[in-house]
């Protein structure tokens, strides 16, 4: 019951938030505006307009992710209220994970508003809305849970807006991960190559999540593999929110 009020009470905060309202919004103009890009590729509107939607719905997701999660313990501790919960009967891992849930509910909403929205939008235009549609939805939100497990984490670590950075370094990073294994003939038998593929397996591979040019293609994906990447992004995010919970708990608040 401890985790599930701080969970509602960062919700209530967190849609109060005058950024959060502003990322909706352009979120919202960019799906309806997806269809200007469609009118310039003859013959594949509904494609471009499929892609850009759920490409609209990932993108903000991830800047609300980033910019509102970054802040959700810094900014208790810089209000001081840090000190009238933890001075009440909860341990700190609970005020952690109360926090994540109250994210993971706000980001739950705006992805189903936005996913709705988008796919209302491609069925007026014609489009097929097909499961791989909702397939993509559903890692979306997956990938924007790790995304917030990072904030989480930094934002009980340092500074919103360094942790903003740090984050939105590591999401740039996680989604470019093939450069770490796919090298050229020349890294053979060196110690980069050994160290960049270490790396591989350590930073986040975010592009298991990205199943947006099958959706656009109608190309049907595996419910196997949607599992897959959810198992991977649910073992992920509760290291990181392990981790999360670990350095609250040493900070000297």
């Amino acid at each position: 019951m401890r985790i599930i009020a701080v969970a509602q009470n960062t919700f209530r905060e967190a849609v109060r938030d005058k950024v959060f309202y502003v990322l909706v919004f352009f979120g919202l103009a960019t799906l309806v505006g997806s269809k200007a890009l469609g009118w310039i590729s003859i013959g594949q509107e509904i494609k471009i307009v499929k892609d850009f939607s759920l490409a609209s719905v990932s993108v903000f997701g991830v800047l609300i992710a980033i910019f509102v999660g970054t802040s959700l313990i810094y900014k208790e501790i810089d209000k001081r209220t840090i000190y009238t919960i933890i001075c009440r009967p909860m341990a700190r891992y609970e005020f952690v994970l109360g926090k994540y849930l109250g994210m993971a509910l706000l980001l739950g909403v705006t992805t189903a508003v936005l996913g709705i929205v988008a796919a209302a939008y491609v069925a007026i235009l014609g489009g097929n809305v097909d499961a791989t549609f909702f397939y993509a939805l559903v890692l979306i939100y997956w990938e924007l849970l790790m995304v917030t497990a990072f904030a989480t984490l930094f934002s009980s670590l340092t500074s919103p807006i360094l942790g903003a950075i740090i984050v939105f370094s590591i999401y740039v990073v996680g989604h470019a991960t093939g450069i770490l294994i796919n090298l050229p003939e020349h890294f053979d038998n060196t110690a980069s190559k050994t160290v960049l593929e270490f790396m591989y397996y350590i930073v986040p591979n975010f592009s298991n999540f990205n199943v947006r040019a099958e959706a656009a293609n109608d190309v049907p994906v595996a419910l196997g593999y949607v599992v897959w990447s959810m198992v991977y992004g649910a073992v992920y995010t509760g290291m990181l929110l392990l981790l999360a919970a670990v350095a609250f708990e040493n900070k000297d608040v």
